[in-house]
């Protein structure tokens, strides 16, 4: 994602609190809670000076900004054309999604090695909004199955009605010869 970001792609990352980890809850939440106990170095008492997110997609977005020099301008840029959200938000929903191969952990981690939810461990470190998103998570693939079914619908009666058709021998002719047929 951080390469496709440095080429100039946008990138929109949705349902992140389903992001798999590997290693076990246990363990990552031992390695989130050295994050969360660093403090700034001049003056620890400033509890403001380093923010650490407990929400999946602010996780996410923090750790791809590791992987991007983002204090260049190239950085920066790349990493204006990142978003990312729980769940999947309205204007998402009905845009084609894609998922990178390259990044299942069916294909990166072996199957007896242990792996947990990015939203799992947010939920463990204070993110209340989990039962929110599933909420309207059902509520989004309802909508998504009766779309779909309408689509397979329109599109199979599209197919009957052009197996219906009978064209003339000299309308075939002409479609042919410009080549649709």
């Amino acid at each position: 994602i951080a390469k496709e970001l440095l080429n100039g792609q946008h990138v929109v990352l949705v349902r992140s609190e389903d992001v798999v980890i590997s290693g076990s809850l246990y363990r990552n939440k031992l390695k989130y809670a050295t994050f969360k106990k660093k403090t700034m170095n001049s003056n620890p008492r400033h509890t403001g000076a380093i923010k650490h997110p407990r929400a999946p997609a602010k996780i996410l977005w923090r750790t791809i900004r590791g992987m991007i020099p983002h204090k260049t301008a190239r950085g920066g840029a790349a990493l204006d054309r990142l978003k990312t959200f729980e769940g999947i938000p309205h204007p998402y929903d009905q845009k084609k999604r894609m998922v990178v191969p390259s990044c299942l952990s069916v294909l990166r981690l072996r199957p007896e090695r242990r792996r947990c939810r990015l939203g799992d461990l947010s939920t463990e470190y204070g993110w209340k909004h989990g039962s929110l998103i599933e909420r309207l998570e059902k509520q989004r693939k309802v909508k998504s199955e009766v779309y779909y079914k309408k689509k397979t619908a329109a599109k199979r009666a599209k197919a009957d009605a052009l197996k219906a058709v009978k064209l003339s021998a000299d309308d075939t002719a002409i479609l042919t010869k410009a080549g649709f047929a």
